[in-house]
């Protein structure tokens, strides 16, 4: 090992050292990212609540859906009988989960034969606003804190005040026929409804608009579970589906590098490695690198040579003569690939030569035609030189 090459390692080696110094010493920044993932422990994760389901449902399977619920639940479903081969309680918490239209056909398709769905959130499908007939604002207005509270008097002491990351989402529209008042929250002086119980065929949607409740920031500051316990006391005691947010597709995409990445130290280590080889590759090949001579290689004065030809045939104006030359090569590019008689230009030879070239049969016989035209033609102008030409060039290019 060169001595250069040994101060460049100790530079690295102490440059490491100095950024893993730098950032052990460094408290690690709180994470607020909603991400409303079960296995999250950062503030807005939901690892608390997705634990806590089976103390809630002790006799109920939590199961993960990590597929949407098309395709979880259509695998469920009986053709013969028209029918799903399961039961239970599907629940998605997320400000945006990935529910598209035809998710929400299977979620009401579930529901109808006696299951519950369960949906914390802000955005819903327009398939699910339409057919549960309910409509949702927002409130720009909006500052500070809320009171999350129950209809039902027996929860009256389970009611919550919540100070940060709430939506201003509320429903401004129900359908109070089929639709029964679960819950509101309370902004400043104004109280809008915030959850519901809806009935569509044998089952019932529970929508509730304020999923940061069921964060583990919130459900670990004072009492505030009490309110996570009340909502879910509505839903029955059968398996639950969970809304996993480690989809499967994500899963398989991620990198092999993810736990270094997912460390900024070592995610900065791994940058400064990746840089300083490169440069220690551009350097050395520089010192190293000897000289290489360039060689022009050699002309091809074939082209130049057809060109001037041409150009003196074409100046000189001698049609005749020009159009001898491709006549004569063309034919003798046709025996020497199509191995055929080019002495007598007939309707056998025509045919002959659509076969082997493939080309179209009337094609092929005005060429011929145009051909024996012009070797017969004398004083052939520049406009017979021309067609000629496009002729031949299309049954070369076609």
């Amino acid at each position: 090992m060169s001595r250069t090459l040994k101060i460049y390692l100790g530079i690295l080696i102490l440059l490491l050292a100095g950024i893993a110094a730098i950032e052990f010493s460094t408290p690690v920044p709180i994470n607020w990212q909603r991400s409303y993932n079960e296995t999250h422990k950062i503030p807005y994760g939901t690892f608390v609540f997705y634990e806590e389901l089976e103390n809630l449902f002790p006799d109920s399977k939590i199961q993960n859906v990590t597929v949407t619920p098309y395709e979880y639940f259509d695998d469920y479903y009986s053709w013969e009988d028209s029918t799903y081969l399961t039961t239970g309680t599907f629940m998605v918490i997320d400000d945006y989960p990935e529910l598209d239209n035809t998710s929400a056909q299977e979620l009401l398709d579930f529901a109808s034969f006696g299951n519950d769905i369960f949906i914390s959130s802000n955005y819903f499908p327009d398939k699910l606003l339409d057919s549960l007939e309910f409509s949702i604002s927002n409130d720009y207005t909006f500052q500070g804190k809320a009171e999350l509270t129950f209809t039902n008097p027996t929860f009256k002491s389970d009611s919550i005040t919540i100070e940060k990351g709430l939506s201003n989402i509320y429903f401004s529209e129900i359908d109070t026929l089929y639709t029964t008042v679960l819950g509101h929250q309370k902004f400043s002086n104004e109280t809008y409804i915030n959850f519901i119980k809806t009935s569509w065929g044998d089952g019932h949607f529970y929508i509730h608009l304020q999923p940061i409740a069921f964060t583990n920031y919130h459900l670990l500051k004072k009492s505030n579970q009490k309110y996570a316990s009340s909502v879910m006391s509505y839903l029955s005691d059968d398996t639950i589906y969970f809304d996993s947010r480690n989809k499967m597709e994500k899963k398989l995409g991620n990198s092999p590098l993810r736990f270094l990445f997912s460390q900024p130290a070592l995610r900065w280590a791994w940058y400064l490695a990746l840089i300083t080889t490169l440069l220690f590759m551009i350097f050395n090949a520089k010192r190293k690198q000897r000289i290489v001579r360039v060689k022009e290689p050699l002309k091809n004065t074939t082209v130049d040579f057809t060109k001037t030809i041409g150009n003196l045939y074409y100046e000189t104006k001698d049609h005749d003569n020009l159009i001898e030359k491709k006549i004569t090569y063309f034919l003798e590019y046709i025996r020497r690939i199509y191995y055929l008689d080019t002495q007598i230009l007939d309707d056998k030879f025509v045919k002959n030569l659509a076969l082997k070239s493939g080309k179209d049969n009337s094609d092929t016989k005005k060429l011929i035609n145009q051909i024996v035209y012009l070797k017969a033609k004398t004083n052939c102008n520049e406009g017979d030189l021309l067609r000629l030409n496009n002729a031949i060039e299309d049954f070369y290019t076609t």
